[in-house]
């Protein structure tokens, strides 16, 4: 990367919105450098009090759902309100496939040339701690530069819909019309985390079939606890290719904020949130420093072979690693 600007170039720069600055400023903050780290740190801190109230909406869904054309109709309608759009991604599997946001940022022709409106793709470092470091603190430089409206992409599966729900006020599920086999297949986890469910490509010969699957979500839904006693998740249909529904479904995204900010479970959700992500830090840092150590890392060819070979459990490789790294069972 290019060298850093000051730290007042880059706080005055994100301030007014100035878009290159903006893309350094995110660059300065994925970088692994100890000393880009420590910078970025300082400029997070001067933008802190400028971010936080933006709507953060994560999103995720099965392959084929319609992600990207569902994103940049949502994107182009709110930036046609007035509303200022950025959209990030969460891709931990990126540096083993490649990932698909860069696809998507293209297929995203029109949000992707539209003044009020800013695409990310997340870092390539292939880890769900790093990748989740960097989408969290790219939240706070892109409320600071301005942007009400953060859509957070999980475009990895599993462990990654878990993050993104953890970093966002509302999580939205995107399904696709004809629910009887997804449904026995669907995740209970993923029920758990949404805000909302939302049939996408609900148009043209699909109607019938996303009137089925919304009432089976629907039923799903019933008998599973309300993650909060004022919301229950609503299930929508709509179609990102010609924008049907999505209006109304805008509306129950700002209907839920309006709820949860009267009754004081917004800022409870996101002071928890700042809580747990500070021990996912530490327990990120920690791993690192442990592998690094050069006690453990002389041991780890020997311990993961015993591992593999099954002449040793992982149990006891995990204790040896941790005396050489000098902690012991006593703590």
């Amino acid at each position: 990367m290019a060298a850093p600007l000051s730290l007042q170039a880059y706080v005055d720069g994100v301030r007014a919105g100035d878009r290159a600055t903006l893309a350094r400023a995110i660059t300065l903050v994925e970088s692994r450098r100890p000393d880009h780290q420590a910078l970025a740190q300082t400029l997070l801190t001067h933008l802190l009090p400028f971010s936080g109230h933006a709507h953060r909406v994560g999103l995720s869904g099965v392959p084929g759902v319609g992600k990207s054309t569902f994103i940049e109709a949502l994107g182009c309608q709110l930036t046609a309100q007035g509303s200022k759009v950025a959209v990030l991604a969460v891709d931990p599997s990126s540096s083993r496939s490649g990932g698909s946001i860069l696809g998507d940022k293209t297929r995203m022709e029109r949000l992707s040339v539209d003044p009020n409106a800013f695409i990310r793709p997340s870092p390539s470092g292939g880890r769900l701690g790093g990748v989740g470091r960097a989408t969290r603190e790219t939240m706070i430089v892109v409320e600071a530069a301005g942007y009400d409206v953060v859509l957070v992409e999980t475009v990895g599966t599993g462990q990654s819909e878990t993050l993104v729900a953890d970093m966002v006020d509302f999580f939205l599920v995107l399904m696709l019309p004809g629910a009887g086999d997804e449904l026995q297949g669907i995740k209970k986890g993923i029920l758990e985390l949404a805000d909302m469910i939302a049939v996408n490509k609900a148009d043209g010969p699909n109607r019938d079939k996303a009137r089925l699957a919304v009432t089976q979500y629907r039923a799903a839904l019933s008998i599973m606890t309300p993650a909060h006693p004022d919301w229950t998740p609503p299930v929508v249909s709509c179609a990102g290719l010609s924008g049907a529904g999505l209006p109304e479904l805008w509306d129950m995204v700002r209907e839920h904020r309006t709820r949860m900010e009267a009754n004081g479970a917004l800022a409870a959700r996101r002071r928890a949130q700042q809580v747990d992500w500070m021990w996912a830090m530490v327990e990120d840092r920690l791993k690192d420093a442990v592998r690094a150590h050069p006690d453990v890392r002389a041991l780890l060819p020997t311990l993961s072979q015993g591992v593999v070979s099954g002449t040793t459990t992982a149990t006891l490789a995990a204790t040896r690693i941790l005396e050489a790294f000098g902690v012991t069972a006593e703590g």
